[in-house]
């Protein structure tokens, strides 16, 4: 396909969080496009707002009703149903993005996280031609997969225990005004009140993100599981996931125990870290030595990782502390990434 000078691109879902973040990205690096289509599903083309920073920005429009010929490149933000409607047919055309999950169990569609496995890109089929649809995985996947991944390349990854601290925000824009309103109810004396009879988040902590399976595990824990593996490229690797929601708007946090087929001492393991593509080792030089969805807020474009040290009880493993902006980080500017890598190879 040829990419070459400008091109236009389409933003399915763009007032989505994630949609908004990418369309910010895609601003912010410059990337080489000439115009963007922003797409809705009809039930909320009137509802979206218009794009305020751009003077030549298009209307936003029914993706039912888009022609996916007219763009090389196509970020899905929206629903998964949306995805599975739309993406394949358009990859028949332009390179397809897809961050909302549909695609991600599906062994001919490759799984991308731009700092892990770029490598996966490798011998990617046009559009058209059997290639064209590209999957990302769940935000709290890509934090995990690129924290162990220069430690896996160091000492050998065996196995990895994770309780995830999942922010609301990860469950988008509705959910996020959803906490503001209980939040409030609850500041001023109020009992709030609780869609779907759920228990309420603000003040509260979760321990299940997503349905359970019979097993009881959450589909959020099976993500992180096979996303993981996935993205390691190690089809076997044990992987034991606790996945909690807490009443915080931006920024997963992720407390992870490793162990490895060798030992490694922790300044092998700082050096390593330090060196990784997309990771911001916090050490003693840093006040606090630790990150925090909130004290990272204004610098988002880091997988950050605090608290690293070794496990008391296994010379093979060690503990460590992660966090990452779940919108911009872990979505947004990873699919902006990958856009970059498809753009960089094909140019």
């Amino acid at each position: 396909m040829n990419f070459a000078g400008p091109m236009d691109v389409a933003v399915v879902g763009a007032s989505s969080l994630i949609g908004a973040a990418v369309i910010a990205e895609l601003r912010t690096l410059k990337f080489p496009y000439a115009r963007i289509y922003r797409l809705e599903e009809l039930r909320d083309v009137g509802r979206a707002a218009a794009d305020e920073q751009d003077e030549d920005a298009q209307p936003v429009l029914d993706v039912e009703q888009f022609d996916f010929k007219r763009v090389k490149l196509v970020f899905f933000c929206a629903r998964a149903q949306i995805a599975r409607n739309h993406a394949r047919a358009a990859s028949e055309h332009a390179w397809v993005i897809d961050g909302s999950g549909a695609f991600r169990d599906a062994a001919d569609v490759p799984m991308i996280a731009a700092d892990v496995n770029p490598q996966s890109l490798q011998g990617l089929g046009a559009p058209g031609a059997g290639g064209g649809l590209i999957a990302l995985p769940g935000s709290a996947s890509v934090a995990l997969a690129t924290a162990l991944a220069p430690l896996h390349a160091l000492a050998g990854l065996s196995r990895a225990d994770v309780a995830t601290y999942h922010c609301v925000s990860g469950s988008g824009r509705a959910a996020l005004e959803e906490l503001v309103r209980e939040c409030a109810a609850l500041l001023n004396g109020q009992e709030p009140k609780v869609r779907g009879g759920a228990e309420r988040i603000a003040f509260n902590v979760i321990p299940q993100v997503d349905a359970l399976e019979e097993s009881g595990a959450s589909l959020e824990e099976l993500r992180l599981q096979s996303e993981t593996r996935r993205l390691l490229g190690m089809p076997a690797l044990a992987v034991n996931a606790t996945a909690v929601r807490v009443p915080v708007f931006f920024g997963h946090g992720l407390a992870i125990h490793a162990a490895f087929e060798r030992q490694i001492s922790l300044e092998k393991a700082r050096e390593a870290l330090r060196a990784a593509a997309g990771v911001h080792l916090m050490d003693d030089a840093d006040r606090p030595a630790y990150p925090t969805p909130a004290g990272k807020a204004e610098a988002p474009d880091r997988v950050y990782v605090g608290r690293l040290r070794r496990d008391t009880t296994r010379p093979d493993s060690l503990n460590l502390w992660v966090v990452a902006d779940n919108v911009r980080k872990c979505a947004a500017i990873n699919a902006v990434s990958v856009a970059q890598i498809l753009v960089n190879r094909y140019c």
